[in-house]
């Protein structure tokens, strides 16, 4: 079986966040980066399935040569090679594209990606990827076996659980508890400076651009009502949340 493990560089979620260029670019300065946390899921649980069946896992990112290390780790954790699109992914369509360009030409069993990345939370990559490979695609996927050529699933719905088979390739949004993270040892560290990490170029142009980004509102002040002044809470809740 050959997986694609879908990885992204994001911010560390205790990072600062500022921009430049009139608002127009992210301020990467003093900024760490990290595998987008639903990512490591989906990896963990390839790396799984490769300890079970003997699996091939290759990374795939889409972004520019700053995410190497984050590549080098998921290398070092266990996949056995990684590809990066040498482009900025700009949006979802577009890293949808390079994603699918690269399947195409692979030949995957299994795409696994997180169920969206921790910067942009769009959440919409891996179904983008199905319909261009014109096969499934389900997320949150929360539990996945293989046997043979059956994967099943169990994936997070409105009010629930649902539990489902279909058959490979399938492109997965993956979600805890799916795997628990795993920690590169220092074997793996030592062989992940040889695995093979091909660069290659993007497939297509961008269709969009980035006109102006912004921070959120800054949290208004908090106001306190006494448990008996109930009265008071409603007619705040009018009068100036304007809720009720």
């Amino acid at each position: 079986m050959k997986i694609l493990v879908c990885i992204s560089s994001v911010p560390d979620t205790t990072s600062k966040i500022s921009f430049t260029d009139g608002d127009t670019k992210l301020n990467k300065a003093g900024v760490t980066y990290i595998i987008g946390p639903y990512d490591d899921y989906a990896l963990a649980r390839a790396v799984e399935l490769k300890e079970q069946s003997g699996a091939t896992i290759t990374v795939l990112n889409v972004g520019g040569a700053d995410a190497e290390p984050q590549i080098r780790k998921a290398l070092a954790i266990g996949a056995d090679d990684a590809i990066r699109v040498d482009v900025e992914p700009t949006d979802s369509f577009f890293v949808a594209e390079q994603i699918a360009a690269v399947a195409k030409e692979g030949n995957y069993d299994l795409i696994l990606m997180g169920r969206e990345t921790s910067d942009y939370n769009s959440g919409v990559v891996h179904g983008i990827v199905g319909e261009m490979l014109g096969i499934p695609s389900f997320s949150p996927v929360m539990q996945l076996d293989v046997n043979g050529n059956e994967a099943s699933m169990t994936r997070e719905i409105e009010g629930g659980k649902e539990k489902l088979t279909a058959s490979l390739p399938l492109v997965l949004g993956c979600q805890e508890p799916i795997a628990e993270w795993k920690i590169p040892n220092m074997r793996g560290i030592m062989t992940a400076r040889t695995k093979p990490l091909k660069v290659i170029p993007a497939a297509g142009a961008a269709l969009t651009s980035t006109e102006k980004y912004s921070l959120p509102a800054p949290k208004g002040a908090c106001k306190m009502i006494p448990a008996e002044e109930a009265e008071k809470l409603i007619e705040l809740l009018k009068t100036e949340a304007k809720v009720l």
